[in-house]
């Protein structure tokens, strides 16, 4: 949030206040995801971009990897996955039809 603050090329910004709903893998029924931020900001081209930003940890972002064997902590991170993916597919698909863009950042963007 200080970042936003101090960031020139953020004009505005919220957090948590955008909700997109989507469609949950596990029971089938729609849910209310709330993305982390917003940001309108002035590209280096000079551009104005509307994005929605969230943060996750870099492990959240990819399938998950089984061990020699299927433990609660794997299948509760399979569920994780696919909740997180179909969130973000929801994202991506609201940003594209608002023009806007959907990004993830994780530690590694972020350090």
């Amino acid at each position: 949030m200080n970042y936003c603050d101090r960031n020139r090329s953020i004009m505005e910004w919220s957090s948590e206040e955008i909700v997109i709903p989507y469609k949950s893998p596990l029971d089938g029924k729609y849910h209310r995801y709330f993305v982390d931020f917003y940001c309108k900001l002035k590209n280096k081209e000079g551009r104005i971009e509307k994005v929605l930003v969230e943060i996750k940890p870099k492990k959240f972002c990819s399938q998950p990897v089984m061990g020699k064997r299927k433990t609660k902590t794997y299948l509760n991170e399979l569920k994780q996955r696919s909740i997180n993916k179909a969130k973000w597919d929801s994202a991506k698909s609201w940003c594209h039809k608002k023009g806007m863009k959907f990004v993830i950042l994780t530690e590694d963007t972020l350090t």
